[in-house]
């Protein structure tokens, strides 16, 4: 099986290029690399995977029809995993037209290279995020037609257009929506690493609201089985990959880092931040009956994985930008 695999660099996507490879795949990579977050996290990944001798990384953004049309007409893709996107609810804000390009037109742009060639299967990732309202666990069948953010409605066009060209052209689509992803390697701007990292050094935690807001944190390694998984024939489906547990507090997150490091953590509050949730939580039992997928990695073991990895690399770690 030979797949694309766009946003390879990033954090699901290594994961998830790194267990194909592993089952067998040939794997292509496409990242941009761009500068959201410190690309020294990126570069570690890359190196992570140049060690399979199946994968072939492409630099290049999905924004760009005729790169795109080139490497689909250089390669015969069996299936397309989209994991290329601008990620980030508050800086969604500041700047919604890159959210928007990346997305919601880079999806259409792959939807097209994908008619072109007859290839049928997508797995495209979508978020969490667009349940923001909605009563919890949460469920596929929810309507999401008010999202909070430029971050989440992008994603939201995404699903539509892929629901639009499996309905014209017979695709085979399966959407999943992610639930706080966490793990090694993890993104330096979101908060187990920086809360992992400040925590270490010393430095005051900047906490939005009081720490209670939760979320259904997600193992990499769960959210990479689940992302494979999704390969094979559903027609067209959403599909949550969460935790699947009752949710789990910032407040919490931060106690078992103390109790990882043996440290204590200092904490500076801010007022709570608009467009973010109050809590998520993931209702999975579409998952497990379409993919025979449940997560396998709890959450205190989960963030031991996460330390173990940041203290075998702490030396570079504690040069990234957070």
């Amino acid at each position: 099986m030979k797949v694309l695999v766009t946003g390879c660099a990033g954090f699901v996507g290594w994961r998830t290029c790194s267990l194909l490879l592993e089952q067998g795949a040939e794997v292509v990579g496409m990242d941009v690399i761009n500068d959201y977050y410190d690309v020294r996290m990126k570069e570690w990944r890359l190196a992570d995977l140049a060690k399979y001798p199946g994968f072939e990384f492409v630099k290049a953004d999905i924004e760009n029809m005729g790169l795109l049309n080139y490497l689909f007409d250089n390669h015969k893709f069996d299936a397309v995993i989209n994991l290329a996107a601008r990620a980030g609810v508050r800086y969604s804000m500041e700047n919604p037209h890159v959210y928007l390009g990346s997305n919601a037109e880079g999806t259409l742009n792959l939807l097209e290279c994908m008619r072109r060639k007859g290839i049928k299967k997508l797995v495209l990732a979508s978020t969490s995020s667009l349940y923001a309202g909605q009563q919890m666990p949460f469920v596929e069948t929810l309507p999401v037609n008010e999202p909070i953010s430029p971050y989440a409605a992008s994603k939201k066009a995404a699903e539509v257009m892929a629901y639009t060209y499996h309905y014209l052209y017979d695709f085979d689509v399966s959407i999943l929506r992610y639930f706080t992803v966490y793990g090694p390697a993890c993104r330096p701007d979101m908060s187990p690493l920086r809360f992992l990292r400040w925590i270490d050094e010393g430095t005051p935690i900047t906490l939005f609201g009081d720490g209670t807001q939760s979320r259904d944190f997600t193992h990499v390694d769960d959210i990479a089985r689940g992302t494979i998984a999704a390969l094979k024939p559903l027609g067209y489906e959403i599909i949550n990959l969460g935790g699947g547990n009752n949710p789990i507090s910032i407040n919490r997150m931060i106690e078992v880092f103390e109790g990882l490091l043996g440290k204590k953590a200092v904490i500076e509050h801010k007022p709570f931040n608009k467009s973010d949730m109050l809590h998520t939580w993931a209702n999975i039992e579409k998952a497990g009956k379409l993919l025979a997928w449940k997560p396998e990695i709890g959450f205190e073991k989960g963030l031991k994985t996460l330390v173990d990895w940041y203290q075998e690399n702490r030396n570079w770690v504690l040069k990234l930008k957070l």
